[in-house]
């Protein structure tokens, strides 16, 4: 009795606790649009520490101090927050919560070509492609450009290799277009470029770009890609359009680590290479009383270096090929040279000289940095926000392989054997924005000031200066500095106008004005990094500064700056619920060009249903960057036994003027799209949308013009030696090159996107994407100075073939995007598969003509590449889930280099070497095996990797 009265009391008392304890109480579910649990989600009071979060089955169970009126704020990455009042009593109520996936509302969007009020991005009156935290961290690519290369259809970006400091800054595409007709935005700000122009044989020779792996991926929410001219309403490089990174707010904490390396056979080799370890973090905290929020992110990358290099296929390492004797036969000339060769052969062996002698790949790096983004609100309307980041990366990059041979390049006391010289950079990039948005009557205000900075320290390691006494040069060299530094300050207002009963249903009236300062310098490197300090080689001189990169000059530095002001004015109105028409235009003066004024005029049409038609018309334009306006540097480049100096100069220097080239002016372009975009049936969504851009005046960087030379004489009557001579009569510079507004393009496409999804149960899900990009660009017209129209010689080398394979035909020209993410329970797996189209490289000497004496083969086309990645992830609890996966799982490489017959490996053994013409193919001798001046998915094969995330 006693028993059953005390298990009686103590079931009552538990009840009693239980029921205390989720009194004032409220739980339930937190599911995703189609129903799908979503584990981790936070649930917070706002204004109070109060918060959980769900479980591996979407529950949530929160108790309250007090009843009361309350505000709840529920959020995960990837889905827009959502905050719902409540009123709670002394009871435990039931409230579910359905989050909406940032795919099928944008929300808070900065950038959708509209300064009127958020809309998805099917009811966009422009073209925007959403990318969310899911897919950007769902497979391995780490670093922001290769992520968007593979996710869309309309950027294209690779890495570079053997190209100085491109191989540390990745140059980047949009709609076929250069790396700087594109604008990054960062909160909508305007994000700086980084310090360095690209000069080397890459795509985008002549450009500057934005650094984007200068953003943590693990700092962004979602990325947004208006694929639109944009110049009318942001101002310059907006040409092919804008890339909004919009930075996370409240967000729970998350940390995630990741390993993979490259396993891949190719070249009869396998691979086990470009080991990568990456690991990141964030959270964001709310402020008590809705007062606002602060978010931290930071993220460290280390990659190492990948080759894919092939033999070096000349026959003589150390020795200088012979050359056939006036009464010499050919055998005994064969033979002669096949015992050099064994010579030279036998002494490589002995001293472990190996002829797979280059690093072509990805170069070593270490990235590592952080962003915070905040917000603190005054009252109901009013918001200081700020957002600052910081990132500093080293890289390590090979250059050229320096044989025994080349002995004007090389001391041999110090490398008996020869060297593989290597560019190592320190890249430091800051960033800090402030604003004050609010209310003044019924108008909304922005005020803002943006600033940042790009530095690039060039190291030169393994390394000599030749020209040095013998056996006294460094092996390491400090060559100098490039910095970029930008400050932005905004003043926006805008007001929305409602009207009822009438034909007009509102106005949205946006004005807005902008003041900018650029800064750019080039700062010299340490003595012995240029100078050259006379040793000669027999009566040959050797070559001045340090190998492979030799030390920006005291002349070379420089300090330069420019101010522009702009203001713009926009009008968008909405004609009942199906029409919409916005106007823009946007005036700005530099200091340093003058002014231009670019505007805008789009539409918006609803079918039916939620199906609409679109399109636009624009101008823009793209000032020409302080680095295309001063750049400048030498290099020593021998003819014969002479030292001549190859310069890249500035359009200042009066050599430029010899040409007839004046300053520059700026880009300006012309662009239309239609459209079409919706949703049929609830789940499937479509954007269908085609496009024309002209651009006129574009800036190319010539090839180089060099002295006119006979039997290594100079020629008197040369154009480029009378040209020279004015302001180098000694003749101690040989060639020359530089920019210069030269080409009319035209460029056309058609983007489609279409997506899909399938519930396939409670707990089961299925999403289908297709993403597609047909693009052409045709170089229409080459207009050199009136110098250079007079005379075939000159206009030949300002823009000849190679380059414009660059513009025309060095990225694909469609891309395909198939995507499937199939979730069930706890599983998640996601496929995609990638059609890169072809690229074409044309040799800068057309093959075709048979006076010219080359092998067609020259000219080569790389067909189109299907590639593969999957995933498996595993939620092995509401905090922790695992992932493996490979990327390119089919092992898939471009196609090969074309190489001469004569030149190949196999000729190694020793068949009819002394042929070999390494002139003939595009390998490089040999070393280069796969394509690295046209950009298509690169060429490090198979990579596998694993990853943890921890969310709570």
């Amino acid at each position: 009795m006693i028993k059953i009265l005390f298990k009686n009391s103590l079931i009552l008392l538990l009840l009693f606790v239980s029921n205390h304890l989720l009194a004032q109480g409220l739980k339930g579910k937190v599911t995703d649009s189609a129903g799908l649990a979503i584990p981790g989600a936070t649930v917070q009071v706002v204004g109070s520490k109060v918060g959980t979060s769900s479980d591996g089955n979407g529950l949530y169970a929160l108790k309250f101090p007090a009843a009361g009126a309350y505000k709840i704020r529920i959020s995960f990455t990837g889905y827009q927050t959502a905050e719902v009042a409540v009123q709670i009593d002394n009871t435990v109520k039931t409230m579910d919560f359905a989050l909406q996936d940032t795919k099928e509302l944008l929300s808070d969007v900065v950038v959708v070509g509209s300064r009127s009020a958020p809309r998805t991005n099917i009811e966009s009156v422009v073209p925007v492609d959403l990318i969310s935290t899911k897919d950007v961290k769902v497979f391995a690519q780490t670093d922001l450009t290769q992520i968007l290369n593979f996710v869309a259809p309309s950027f294209s970006s690779n890495r570079q290799t053997v190209s100085d400091g491109t191989d540390h800054i990745d140059p980047a595409s949009l709609r076929g277009l250069g790396p700087d007709q594109v604008l990054v935005l960062v909160n909508g700000k305007r994000r700086h470029t980084t310090a360095l122009v690209n000069i080397n044989g890459t795509f985008g020779r002549g450009s500057v770009g934005t650094d984007l792996n200068s953003i943590p991926v693990s700092a962004i929410e979602r990325i947004e890609v208006l694929r639109d001219g944009a110049a009318a309403q942001y101002g310059s490089d907006a040409i092919a359009g804008v890339i909004n990174i919009v930075l996370k707010k409240v967000t729970p904490y998350s940390f995630s680590s990741s390993f993979g390396q490259s396993s891949s056979s190719a070249l009869g080799r396998d691979f086990s290479d470009g080991r990568t370890f990456q690991v990141d973090f964030s959270k964001g905290w709310a402020f008590k009383n809705d007062k606002g929020f602060i978010n931290f992110a930071a993220q460290y990358l280390q990659r190492g270096y990948t080759n894919r290099g092939g033999l070096d296929t000349r026959p003589l390492l150390y020795s200088a090929s012979p050359t056939k004797g006036p009464t010499e036969t050919e055998a005994a000339f064969q033979a002669r040279f096949a015992s050099l060769k064994a010579a030279d052969d036998a002494r490589a062996a002995a001293n472990g000289l190996d002829r797979n002698n280059m690093r072509v790949g990805n170069s070593d790096s270490k990235n590592g940095g952080g962003f915070l983004n905040g917000q603190f609100n005054f009252g109901k309307t009013t918001q200081l926000y700020y957002a600052a980041g910081f990132t500093h990366k080293t890289g390590s990059a090979a250059g050229f392989y320096r044989l025994p041979t080349q002995t004007t390049q090389i001391d041999l006391s110090i490398y008996p054997n020869g060297f593989l010289p290597f560019i190592d950079t320190k890249i430091n990039d800051y960033s800090f924005s402030a604003g004050l948005r609010g209310k003044i009557g019924t108008w909304d205000y922005d005020l803002s000031n943006t600033s940042g900075e790009n530095t690039i320290a060039f190291n030169i390691n393994n390394t000599v200066n030749a020209s040095l006494p013998t056996g006294t040069s460094p092996t390491s060299f400090y060559a100098g500095e490039l910095l970029f530094r930008q400050n932005t300050s905004n003043l926006d207002i805008n007001k929305k106008h409602t009207f009822e009963g009438g034909f007009l249903t509102s106005l949205n009236t946006a004005f807005g004005g902008e003041f900018r300062i650029d800064n750019y310098q080039i700062k010299e490197g340490e003595l012995l990094s240029y100078s050259n300090g006379g040793r000669l080689i027999g009566t040959s001189p050797t070559a001045s500064g340090a190998q492979v990169f030799p030390g920006f000059k005291p002349s070379n530095a420089l300090d330069k700056s420019r101010h522009n002001v702009g203001a713009y004015a926009d009008f968008e109105a909405e004609f009942g619920k199906r029409i919409t028409l916005e106007a823009a235009g946007r005036y700005e003066n530099y200091s340093d060009f003058g002014s231009n004024f670019s505007y805008k005029f789009t539409g918006k049409v609803k079918l039916f249903g939620d199906v609409s038609i679109r399109g636009a018309y624009a101008t823009g334009f793209r000032a020409p960057s302080l680095h295309q306006q001063y750049f400048n540097n030498e290099s020593t480049q021998f003819v014969g036994t002479n030292a001549t100096q190859v310069l890249t100069v500035n359009n200042a220097n009066p050599i430029v003027a010899q040409f007839g080239v004046g300053a520059l002016k700026p880009e300006i372009s012309k662009s239309g799209s239609l459209g079409l975009a919706g949703k049929i049936a609830k789940t499937f969504t479509f954007t269908i949308d085609a496009y024309n851009i002209d651009i006129s005046d574009r800036i190319v960087f010539s090839s180089q013009y060099a002295r006119e030379r006979s039997g290594g004489v100079l020629v008197p009557t040369g154009v480029v030696n009378q040209i020279l001579n004015t302001v180098d009569p000694l003749a101690q510079i040989n060639s020359v090159q530089f920019f210069t507004n030269a080409i009319t393009t035209n460029t056309a496409g058609i983007d489609v996107v279409l997506t899909n999804r399938f519930n396939l149960g409670a707990k089961s899900s299925l999403i289908l994407s297709v993403a597609g990009n047909v693009n052409k660009t045709v170089v229409r017209s080459i207009q050199g100075s009136d110098k250079i129209e007079s005379d075939a010689s000159l206009k030949a080398k300002l823009f000849d073939r190679l380059e414009r394979s660059r513009f025309e035909s060095s990225v694909p020209k469609n891309k395909l995007n198939i995507t499937a993410t199939y979730n069930v329970n706890k599983l998640s797996l996601v496929a995609r598969t990638v059609r890169f189209g072809e690229v074409t490289y044309l040799n800068a000497i057309d093959p075709n003509l048979p006076a010219n004496g080359l092998p067609t083969q020259l000219d080569q086309t790389f067909a189109p590449k299907w590639v593969t990645d999957f995933s498996v992830s595993y939620a092995a609890s509401k905090t922790w889930s695992v992932t493996v996966g490979a990327n390119n799982i089919f092992d898939v490489y471009p196609d090969k280099l074309y190489i001469d017959p004569r030149n190949n490996e196999n000729n190694l053994s020793g068949v009819s070497t002394s042929n070999y013409s390494g002139g003939l193919d595009n390998t490089s001798n040999g070393r280069f095996l796969y394509p690295r001046a046209v950009s298509q998915f690169g060429f490090s094969g198979r990579y596998v990797y694993g990853k943890i995330a921890c969310t709570f």
